[in-house]
Protein backbone atom coordinates (compact mmCIF):
# COMPACT_ATOMS: atom_id res chain seq x y z
CA UNK A 1 0.00 0.00 0.00
CA UNK A 2 1.18 3.53 -0.77
CA UNK A 3 2.29 5.34 2.38
CA UNK A 4 1.37 8.92 3.27
CA UNK A 5 3.97 11.48 4.33
CA UNK A 6 2.48 14.82 5.37
CA UNK A 7 4.27 17.97 4.22
CA UNK A 8 3.85 20.62 6.94
CA UNK A 9 5.19 23.61 4.98
CA UNK A 10 1.72 25.15 4.69
CA UNK A 11 1.24 24.91 8.45
CA UNK A 12 4.57 26.68 9.04
CA UNK A 13 3.65 29.34 6.47
CA UNK A 14 0.42 30.07 8.33
CA UNK A 15 2.30 30.27 11.65
CA UNK A 16 4.86 32.67 10.20
CA UNK A 17 2.19 35.23 9.25
CA UNK A 18 2.19 36.40 12.87
CA UNK A 19 4.79 36.65 15.60
CA UNK A 20 3.06 33.95 17.64
CA UNK A 21 3.82 30.24 18.12
CA UNK A 22 0.62 28.88 16.62
CA UNK A 23 -0.39 26.82 14.86
CA UNK A 24 2.04 24.66 16.82
CA UNK A 25 4.04 22.77 14.19
CA UNK A 26 5.16 20.02 16.56
CA UNK A 27 1.58 19.49 17.76
CA UNK A 28 0.44 19.11 14.14
CA UNK A 29 3.28 16.65 13.44
CA UNK A 30 2.17 14.59 16.42
CA UNK A 31 -1.47 14.68 15.28
CA UNK A 32 -0.75 13.47 11.74
CA UNK A 33 1.59 10.68 12.82
CA UNK A 34 -0.83 9.54 15.52
CA UNK A 35 -3.53 9.43 12.81
CA UNK A 36 -1.48 7.14 10.55
CA UNK A 37 0.98 9.18 8.49
CA UNK A 38 4.26 7.30 8.13
CA UNK A 39 6.20 10.50 8.62
CA UNK A 40 6.77 14.18 7.96
CA UNK A 41 8.03 16.03 4.90
CA UNK A 42 9.53 19.52 5.02
CA UNK A 43 11.02 21.77 2.36
CA UNK A 44 13.18 24.42 4.07
CA UNK A 45 14.01 27.35 1.82
CA UNK A 46 16.84 29.87 2.26
CA UNK A 47 14.47 32.71 3.26
CA UNK A 48 12.71 30.52 5.88
CA UNK A 49 9.34 31.80 4.71
CA UNK A 50 7.73 28.64 6.01
CA UNK A 51 9.93 25.88 7.47
CA UNK A 52 12.76 27.29 9.59
CA UNK A 53 16.06 25.59 10.34
CA UNK A 54 14.95 25.34 13.96
CA UNK A 55 11.81 23.48 12.81
CA UNK A 56 13.97 20.90 11.04
CA UNK A 57 15.87 20.20 14.25
CA UNK A 58 12.69 20.20 16.37
CA UNK A 59 10.91 17.72 14.08
CA UNK A 60 13.98 15.49 13.90
CA UNK A 61 14.12 15.44 17.69
CA UNK A 62 10.41 14.64 17.95
CA UNK A 63 10.71 11.70 15.56
CA UNK A 64 13.85 10.34 17.21
CA UNK A 65 12.33 10.58 20.67
CA UNK A 66 8.68 9.63 20.21
CA UNK A 67 8.23 8.15 16.70
CA UNK A 68 11.43 6.21 15.97
CA UNK A 69 9.81 4.16 13.21
CA UNK A 70 8.55 7.26 11.38
CA UNK A 71 10.23 8.76 8.33
CA UNK A 72 11.64 12.28 8.12
CA UNK A 73 11.84 13.44 4.49
CA UNK A 74 13.65 16.71 3.74
CA UNK A 75 13.25 18.32 0.32
CA UNK A 76 15.42 20.99 -1.20
CA UNK A 77 17.96 22.21 -3.70
CA UNK A 78 21.39 20.80 -2.80
CA UNK A 79 23.29 23.89 -1.69
CA UNK A 80 26.12 23.35 0.79
CA UNK A 81 23.92 24.82 3.56
CA UNK A 82 21.07 22.44 2.70
CA UNK A 83 23.35 19.42 2.68
CA UNK A 84 24.88 20.44 6.01
CA UNK A 85 21.39 20.82 7.52
CA UNK A 86 20.40 17.37 6.30
CA UNK A 87 23.58 15.79 7.63
CA UNK A 88 23.01 17.40 11.03
CA UNK A 89 19.63 15.65 11.53
CA UNK A 90 20.09 12.39 9.58
CA UNK A 91 16.71 12.16 7.82
CA UNK A 92 15.49 8.86 6.42
CA UNK A 93 15.10 10.43 2.98
CA UNK A 94 16.37 13.49 1.14
CA UNK A 95 14.38 14.56 -1.90
CA UNK A 96 16.41 16.73 -4.27
CA UNK A 97 14.47 19.37 -6.18
CA UNK A 98 15.73 21.81 -8.84
CA UNK A 99 14.02 24.88 -7.36
CA UNK A 100 15.45 28.38 -7.59
CA UNK A 101 15.76 30.08 -4.16
CA UNK A 102 12.82 32.44 -4.67
CA UNK A 103 10.45 29.91 -6.20
CA UNK A 104 7.07 29.75 -4.47
CA UNK A 105 6.70 26.00 -4.95
CA UNK A 106 8.20 23.17 -6.97
CA UNK A 107 6.89 23.23 -10.54
CA UNK A 108 9.26 21.06 -12.60
CA UNK A 109 11.59 18.12 -12.30
CA UNK A 110 15.33 17.84 -12.78
CA UNK A 111 17.04 17.97 -16.15
CA UNK A 112 19.18 15.08 -14.99
CA UNK A 113 21.48 14.94 -18.01
CA UNK A 114 22.33 18.63 -17.71
CA UNK A 115 23.03 18.26 -13.97
CA UNK A 116 24.74 14.88 -14.09
CA UNK A 117 27.96 15.87 -12.30
CA UNK A 118 26.16 17.86 -9.59
CA UNK A 119 23.69 15.09 -8.85
CA UNK A 120 26.28 12.32 -8.76
CA UNK A 121 28.33 14.33 -6.26
CA UNK A 122 25.51 15.33 -3.90
CA UNK A 123 23.84 11.92 -4.01
CA UNK A 124 27.12 10.34 -2.95
CA UNK A 125 27.41 12.85 -0.09
CA UNK A 126 23.87 12.15 1.11
CA UNK A 127 24.28 8.39 0.95
CA UNK A 128 27.48 8.72 2.98
CA UNK A 129 25.46 9.98 5.95
CA UNK A 130 22.89 7.22 5.55
CA UNK A 131 19.86 8.78 3.89
CA UNK A 132 17.85 7.45 0.97
CA UNK A 133 17.84 9.80 -2.04
CA UNK A 134 14.84 10.63 -4.20
CA UNK A 135 15.01 12.85 -7.29
CA UNK A 136 12.07 15.10 -8.20
CA UNK A 137 11.29 14.40 -11.86
CA UNK A 138 8.68 15.22 -14.47
CA UNK A 139 6.27 12.45 -15.50
CA UNK A 140 8.41 11.06 -18.31
CA UNK A 141 9.48 7.40 -18.48
CA UNK A 142 12.92 8.34 -19.81
CA UNK A 143 13.82 9.99 -16.48
CA UNK A 144 13.93 6.64 -14.69
CA UNK A 145 17.13 5.36 -16.30
CA UNK A 146 18.77 8.76 -15.88
CA UNK A 147 17.89 8.85 -12.18
CA UNK A 148 19.34 5.39 -11.71
CA UNK A 149 22.52 6.37 -13.55
CA UNK A 150 23.34 9.17 -11.08
CA UNK A 151 22.72 6.96 -8.06
CA UNK A 152 19.19 7.82 -6.91
CA UNK A 153 17.25 5.28 -4.86
CA UNK A 154 13.86 6.67 -5.81
CA UNK A 155 12.17 9.23 -7.99
CA UNK A 156 9.37 11.52 -6.92
CA UNK A 157 7.08 12.16 -9.85
CA UNK A 158 5.84 15.75 -10.12
CA UNK A 159 2.06 15.32 -10.29
CA UNK A 160 1.13 19.00 -10.58
CA UNK A 161 0.00 18.82 -14.22
CA UNK A 162 -2.28 15.91 -13.33
CA UNK A 163 -3.58 17.56 -10.19
CA UNK A 164 -4.47 20.73 -12.07
CA UNK A 165 -6.13 19.04 -15.06
CA UNK A 166 -9.66 17.85 -15.76
CA UNK A 167 -11.37 15.64 -18.34
CA UNK A 168 -9.26 14.31 -21.20
CA UNK A 169 -6.25 16.38 -20.12
CA UNK A 170 -6.25 14.66 -16.74
CA UNK A 171 -6.32 11.26 -18.44
CA UNK A 172 -3.33 12.19 -20.59
CA UNK A 173 -1.37 13.32 -17.53
CA UNK A 174 -2.42 10.23 -15.59
CA UNK A 175 -1.08 8.00 -18.34
CA UNK A 176 2.31 9.78 -18.19
CA UNK A 177 2.52 9.11 -14.47
CA UNK A 178 1.56 5.46 -14.82
CA UNK A 179 4.15 4.90 -17.55
CA UNK A 180 6.84 6.63 -15.51
CA UNK A 181 6.03 4.49 -12.47
CA UNK A 182 6.29 1.35 -14.59
CA UNK A 183 9.62 2.40 -16.11
CA UNK A 184 11.10 3.16 -12.70
CA UNK A 185 9.89 -0.05 -11.09
CA UNK A 186 11.24 -2.10 -14.01
CA UNK A 187 14.70 -0.73 -13.14
CA UNK A 188 14.31 -1.37 -9.43
CA UNK A 189 13.81 2.28 -8.46
CA UNK A 190 11.30 3.19 -5.77
CA UNK A 191 8.61 5.70 -6.70
CA UNK A 192 7.13 8.58 -4.74
CA UNK A 193 4.51 11.05 -5.94
CA UNK A 194 3.69 14.58 -4.92
CA UNK A 195 2.08 17.90 -5.80
CA UNK A 196 -1.53 19.05 -6.10
CA UNK A 197 -2.86 15.67 -5.03
CA UNK A 198 -6.24 15.49 -3.29
CA UNK A 199 -8.32 12.73 -1.76
CA UNK A 200 -10.37 12.90 -4.98
CA UNK A 201 -7.73 12.78 -7.72
CA UNK A 202 -5.65 10.20 -5.83
CA UNK A 203 -8.29 7.51 -6.35
CA UNK A 204 -8.05 7.16 -10.16
CA UNK A 205 -4.27 7.29 -9.88
CA UNK A 206 -4.16 4.54 -7.26
CA UNK A 207 -6.59 2.48 -9.36
CA UNK A 208 -4.04 2.47 -12.18
CA UNK A 209 -0.91 1.52 -10.24
CA UNK A 210 -0.04 -0.24 -7.00
CA UNK A 211 3.69 0.43 -7.37
CA UNK A 212 3.95 3.83 -5.66
CA UNK A 213 5.82 3.65 -2.36
CA UNK A 214 4.93 7.03 -0.92
CA UNK A 215 2.81 10.12 -1.50
CA UNK A 216 4.09 13.38 -0.04
CA UNK A 217 1.13 15.74 0.35
CA UNK A 218 0.98 19.19 1.89
CA UNK A 219 -1.25 21.86 0.37
CA UNK A 220 -4.19 19.60 -0.43
CA UNK A 221 -4.26 17.86 2.93
CA UNK A 222 -3.88 21.16 4.77
CA UNK A 223 -6.81 22.64 2.85
CA UNK A 224 -8.85 19.54 3.66
CA UNK A 225 -7.81 19.76 7.32
CA UNK A 226 -9.24 23.29 7.55
CA UNK A 227 -12.65 21.67 7.10
CA UNK A 228 -12.32 18.40 9.01
CA UNK A 229 -9.18 18.66 11.18
CA UNK A 230 -5.81 17.06 10.56
CA UNK A 231 -6.45 13.62 12.06
CA UNK A 232 -9.55 13.11 9.89
CA UNK A 233 -7.78 14.56 6.86
CA UNK A 234 -4.98 12.02 7.30
CA UNK A 235 -7.50 9.20 7.56
CA UNK A 236 -9.30 10.43 4.41
CA UNK A 237 -6.05 10.55 2.44
CA UNK A 238 -4.97 7.13 3.65
CA UNK A 239 -8.35 5.79 2.51
CA UNK A 240 -7.83 7.38 -0.90
CA UNK A 241 -4.36 5.87 -1.20
CA UNK A 242 -5.78 2.50 -0.22
CA UNK A 243 -8.59 2.79 -2.78
CA UNK A 244 -11.31 2.87 -0.14
CA UNK A 245 -14.40 5.07 -0.39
Amino acid sequence: MTKLSVNVNAVAYLRNRRDVPWPDLIQICRAVMDAGSIGITVHPRPDERHIRRTDVHDIAALIARDYPSAEFNIEGYPTPDFLALCQSVSPAQVTLVPDAPGQSTSDHGWDIAANDALLRDVIAQIKAFGARVSLFVDPDPSTAALALSVGADRIEIYTGPYGGATGDAAQIELEKIVQTVAAARALGLGVNIGHDLTDINLRPLMARTQDVAEASIGHGITAHALMVGFPQAVRDYIAALDGRA
